[in-house]
């Protein structure tokens, strides 16, 4: 019979050779699905179903007058916290420090009236023409002078100096909180604004502007460009035959020739139909999922079904 076959094989070419192995999938694809961490009333809807999509742009936006608010009074936290660090590093204020040294002027012309008086006294004692009350009234007098001079010169140098560490260290502090709480409200505002993170297409829309979404419910499906793979299943038989990184031929109704695509995942667990009993019988129904993503500019569509060779 060998000969038969030959000679079959020699008068008809292709007879005797076995088809390539195909097998039968479908493709699918990874979506993007773009929620906002906060639930709101969507103001504005820019995306639209089948449209193309680049990264950055804005596909719908919330009502923000709360996080406008919270923003306004954080920002005011901070220029209060700003404005007494200010204050305690550089001392009194210019206006205060003005009033003490003319308190202190005037203390010392005082100061320098009593000398006088008192050694005026002084003089006329000695001469016996004033008594000694008297001279003990103008020495009391010279000694209160003094001390007011020397009260008002130390209250200028404290005026004049920064605030204590442990103030500034607590004024910081407070500035430090202020500006974290003025970030997180300004966070929570962009969050208000939702823009695509990747190239891709705008697949669903879920709602309409003026319409109230929940927390962390998606508005819109996007569909990256490299989102799509195909899904088949292999034999058992067949799963030794294709590895990771393995490129296969797709191909469909009406497709244009060329498609390829790359063997990114293999099921760890083949899938069994019952009854489980690894005979050699019963082992060629054991299947093995294989996803292989689509090379780009492949124009196929979820859903899709191909066949799959290598």
């Amino acid at each position: 019979m060998s000969w038969l076959f030959g000679l079959i094989a020699m008068v008809v070419p292709g007879f005797g050779v076995s088809e390539p192995p195909a097998w039968n999938g479908y493709v699918e694809a990874n979506y993007v699905y773009l929620a906002a961490p906060g639930g709101g009333t969507i103001t504005t809807i820019a995306a639209r179903e089948g449209e193309p999509i680049e990264a950055g742009d804005v596909m719908f936006a919330l009502n923000d007058g709360q996080q406008r608010a919270a923003l306004d009074a954080a920002l005011a936290q901070v220029a209060a916290a700003q404005a007494n660090v200010d204050n305690l590093s550089t001392g009194s204020r210019d206006a205060e420090l003005d009033v003490i040294r003319a308190s202190l002027a005037r203390a010392r012309a005082d100061l320098e009236l009593t000398r006088l008086q008192a050694e005026r006294t002084g003089a006329l004692l000695e001469r016996g023409l004033a008594p000694q009350a008297q001279a003990d009234q103008a020495n009391a007098d010279l000694e209160r002078a003094q001390a007011q001079v020397d009260e008002l010169e130390a209250q200028l140098r404290v005026a004049e100096l920064p605030a204590r560490n442990p103030q500034r260290i607590a004024a910081e502090a407070s500035l430090a909180a202020a500006r974290a709480n003025a970030e997180q409200a300004q966070l929570a505002l962009d969050e208000r604004v939702v823009s695509a993170p990747v190239d891709g297409l705008a697949a669903r829309v879920y709602f309409s502007a003026g319409e109230f979404v929940g927390t962390g419910m998606p508005a819109v499906a996007l569909l990256p460009d490299d989102a799509l793979k195909v899904k088949f299943y292999l034999s058992q038989a067949d799963r030794a035959g294709l590895a990771l990184g393995d490129a296969v031929s797709i191909s469909c109704d009406r497709c244009p020739d060329g498609l390829t695509a790359t063997v990114g995942y293999f099921s760890p667990d083949p899938q069994f139909t019952p009854p489980v009993i690894y005979s050699r019988e019963e082992r060629d129904r054991l299947t093995f999922l294989v996803e292989a993503v689509l090379d780009e500019g492949s124009e196929l569509h979820p859903g899709q079904p191909v066949t799959v060779s290598k």
